[in-house]
């Protein structure tokens, strides 16, 4: 059996065949919650229709586009009038509307702010619960998927950042059902990890739906219990999440959550050299006072060198040793002048002297005593002459006295 081998364009183009000659595909209302919404330079608008199971991609043509008078908006449940039909380049389906009609605010935007209000009344978004990021981070885990760019972007920026940090990736879902499931059990996984020092939650951009696992109550909750900071890391910067709101930091991306966390190598290259320029100023400062310090010193310890007091002692001792000998001489000289004249009183009046010059002494010859005066003598008494050379012996015969 032959089996015909058709191309990409065929197949493509026969379902576009089977859509557009689907009546019930043709012309129809449709309603759903707008996302996505965007509106190119060409005046072409291009948004996607959800509800809670499906989407549906969807554009709108600039001619219809001007017969809206209000602006649509993410989130806005809307009900739109159009066609199916494929888009072959693409090869996917999607709706060509020409009308676009106010629905109310869609089911999940107020799902989300529900949320987000009853979570802000618990405290859970309080400023004071903020912790501060660690200044130099030694691990850092990240909960981000594994085959994603977004841990790429964060592994380039630390490394090119901070190369010394390290990274435990707890690799989890970000996208889908079993997205917040899977990012609980990888914040869990990290906070039981006693050398974790902050936590990055990142995921790159996508549409509403493809972020809604951040908006997910036990997300949220698992954030708030981490015992180190969590930095959020989500989308683009335009997108917010209820993940930020209950993270200790939210950037607007993955690779400026990265940054965020740790400082730059230049900037501390910067700073390392104006802090050497710091130490080498101050310890040249401090040289110079010590060695001030030091010369003054110096210079008192020369003043009280105790050489130089034992020099200047000695010199002193010399002073006195030479006064000393000074007063000694003079007090002697004194002494032998003194002594001289004493002795030429003395010698004048030596009986020897006066003997000498042909006087003589006389004793009474039982007492020896000097007779010096004539009534001091009676005749017949014993006496004895002394004279220069020796004594004789007499007897008194006569006295006399002067003036009788």
């Amino acid at each position: 059996m032959n089996m015909k081998i058709r191309s990409v364009t065929e197949v493509t183009r026969y379902i576009k065949t089977l859509l557009d000659t689907d009546e019930e595909l043709a012309d129809l209302w449709i309603e759903g919650e707008i996302s996505n919404f965007s509106k190119a330079s060409s005046g072409h608008c291009y948004f996607t229709l959800k509800d809670n199971d499906c989407e549906l991609r969807c554009v709108m043509w600039r001619g219809q586009v001007g017969r809206i008078n209000w602006q649509p908006r993410q989130g806005d449940w809307v009900e739109a009038h159009g066609y199916v039909s494929v888009y072959e380049r693409g090869g996917a389906y999607q709706f060509y509307a020409d009308v676009i009609e106010r629905g109310g605010v869609g089911l999940r935007w107020r799902e989300f702010e529900e949320l987000k209000e009853r979570l802000q009344a618990e405290g859970l978004f309080d400023e004071e619960r903020k912790r501060d990021l660690p200044r130099w981070p030694h691990r850092i885990g990240v909960v981000t998927s594994p085959t994603g760019a977004a841990l790429q972007d964060i592994l380039n920026v630390l490394t090119a950042r901070y190369p010394l940090v390290e990274v435990v990736l707890s690799p989890s879902l970000v996208q889908g059902v079993q997205a917040p499931e899977s990012l609980v059990q990888a914040l869990e996984r990290l906070n039981t990890l006693d050398d974790i020092d902050v936590i990055l939650l990142a995921r790159g951009g996508g549409s509403l739906e493809d972020l809604w696992a951040f908006n997910d109550e036990r997300v949220a909750r698992a954030i708030a219990a981490c015992r180190v900071p969590v930095v959020s890391g989500v989308g683009h910067e335009v997108d917010f999440t209820i993940a930020d709101f209950v993270a200790d930091l939210r950037a607007p991306t993955p690779s400026a959550a990265a940054a965020a966390i740790v400082p730059d190598r230049q900037e501390l290259y910067a700073q390392v050299l104006a802090l050497s320029d710091r130490l080498d100023a101050s310890a040249k400062n401090r040289l110079d006072d010590l060695r001030e310090r030091l010369a003054t010193r110096t210079r008192w310890l020369q003043l009280h060198d105790p050489r130089r007091v034992l020099a200047e002692q000695g010199q002193r001792v010399d002073d006195l040793v030479h006064r000393l000998k000074t007063v000694t001489e003079h007090s002697l000289l004194l002494r032998r002048t003194q002594l001289a004249a004493a002795q030429a009183g003395l010698q004048a009046m030596n009986p020897h002297a006066v003997l000498n010059r042909g006087y003589a002494a006389i004793q009474d010859a039982p007492s020896g005593r000097t007779l010096v005066k004539a009534e001091q003598a009676q005749r017949g008494q014993q006496v004895i002459i002394r004279l220069q050379d020796g004594n004789l012996g007499a007897e008194v015969t006569w006295v006399t006295r002067d003036g009788s």
